[in-house]
């Protein structure tokens, strides 16, 4: 039977010797919230069909964001607005502040690594509002709603951005931040599939090599990923990135075509297809995909 081994991009450097195996990377716990209160901050703006909502559990406030459905049971999940509590229709308001009181020490555990995450993120200044601003492409461009008989686009270059280019999007200005992130992310995603084609069949041709297929991934742990089958996945949030990062990620993924390992012979065959690619790899390092949008 044929395993289809899979090998992930991390931001580690490569092994100074090969032949020596590395120990496991040993992670370390993270400070305790002791009293510390973590911030529960309701969304600059409320989707259709949510409200907000504060329970007081234990230790302190808890607020969130209520959303109905025809689900069968009550599901937390943490998102980009932090606390969202899906729940029956059926279900009694003082049922669903019972779960979420009993699920409290839970939720700021996840609330709290969400917020140090965001601490980091490469778009934490970002409001999603006429105005704000987004990393693309290594530069920041600016959004502007109101015109709704468009389309979503740049005005400028496309993949050569200058910081205050126009990202018009096709909403209208009183759009809720929830509509704008999910449209400019659907923009990013686009335009990341895009120039990533173009560079994976740039350097492709370049070495000779086919790719049986790609597609873009969003995973939280990694940049990209090339299995024994010839298939690679390239996270899309890299296209907040300049070009030079970008490449770097592209060519390690095809090097693993044909070094299905981080050994000397990887890293020789990653500098002949991108001499200098150090610098990029150098970069990368300081940033985990996890301190990244979700969307």
């Amino acid at each position: 039977m044929n395993e289809s081994r899979q090998l992930d991009l991390f931001i580690d450097a490569p092994p100074p010797e090969p032949t020596t195996p590395r120990p496991p990377a040993r992670r370390e716990p993270r400070a305790s919230r002791g009293d510390a209160t973590v911030p529960t901050v309701r969304p600059q703006s409320l989707a259709s069909g949510t409200r907000w909502r504060e329970v007081r559990a234990s230790t302190q406030s808890i607020g969130f964001v209520l959303k109905r459905s025809r689900r069968k049971s009550i599901g937390l999940t943490i998102n980009d607005d932090g606390l969202l509590v899906t729940a029956p229709n059926w279900v009694t308001l003082a049922q669903i502040d019972e779960v979420v009181i009993e699920k409290s020490n839970w939720i700021l555990d996840k609330l709290s690594a969400w917020y140090d995450r965001r601490a980091q993120l490469a778009m934490a200044d970002t409001h999603w509002q006429d105005g704000g601003s987004v990393p693309y492409m290594g530069r920041r461009i600016v959004l502007r709603l109101g015109d709704t008989l468009g389309r979503t686009r740049l005005l400028g270059a496309e993949f050569e951005p200058r910081d205050g280019d126009v990202l018009s999007l096709a909403l209208p200005r009183d759009a809720d931040h929830a509509r704008i992130r999910d449209a400019a992310h659907a923009w990013l995603q686009q335009q990341a599939r895009t120039w990533f084609e173009q560079r994976l069949l740039h350097f492709l041709s370049a070495q000779g090599l086919q790719l049986r297929r790609w597609r873009l991934s969003s995973a939280a742990t990694r940049w990209g990923s090339c299995n024994s089958d010839g298939n690679i996945m390239l996270n899309w949030r890299l296209i907040h990135f300049e070009r030079d990062i970008i490449d770097y990620v592209v060519a390690h993924e095809i090097a693993h075509l044909r070094e299905m390992n981080h050994s000397k012979d990887f890293w020789r065959e990653v500098g002949r297809i991108l001499p200098g690619f150090e610098r990029a790899r150098d970069a990368l390092r300081q940033h985990d995909p996890a301190t990244l949008p979700l969307i």
